[in-house]
């Protein structure tokens, strides 16, 4: 069974997509950028500002679907530059702690003017 979820709280998608979908035992979260959950706008800063954004939106999502960042078994990150990889490194590290996922890093372009960092998951959440 499919599920797309959109839990209270999170970031109002900005195009035609879920902000999670449920297949089975897996979450999907959509790729998150630094939009302030309150205010929906978005919030542009250095790396280490939007990271810190990105993954509390990330963290937000995996909550209101039932799973934590414990929970997360893949990540994928985009970066706008990649002299950008070591800041996003060092807050990456604090939010997953000993919970490291796999994980792959794209430098690339983005549509939106400004972003510096993107990154979605997957998670594995058996329904209780």
């Amino acid at each position: 069974m499919i599920e797309r979820l959109t839990p209270p709280g999170v970031p109002t998608p900005r195009g035609p997509y879920s902000p999670a979908v449920r297949a089975g035992d897996f979450l999907f979260v959509s790729g998150q950028v630094p939009v302030n959950p309150e205010t929906q706008k978005l919030e542009l800063s250095d790396v280490k500002g939007e990271t810190r954004l990105v993954l509390s939106n990330l963290k937000l999502v995996l909550e209101g679907a039932g799973a934590s960042i414990a929970d997360v078994v893949k990540c994928s990150v985009f970066l706008a530059h990649a002299a950008d990889f070591a800041a996003m490194n060092e807050v990456y590290a604090e939010f997953f702690g000993e919970a490291k996922p796999a994980r792959t890093t794209v430098v690339c372009g983005f549509a939106m003017a400004g972003l510096k960092v993107e990154i979605d998951c997957i998670a594995y959440s058996p329904k209780k």
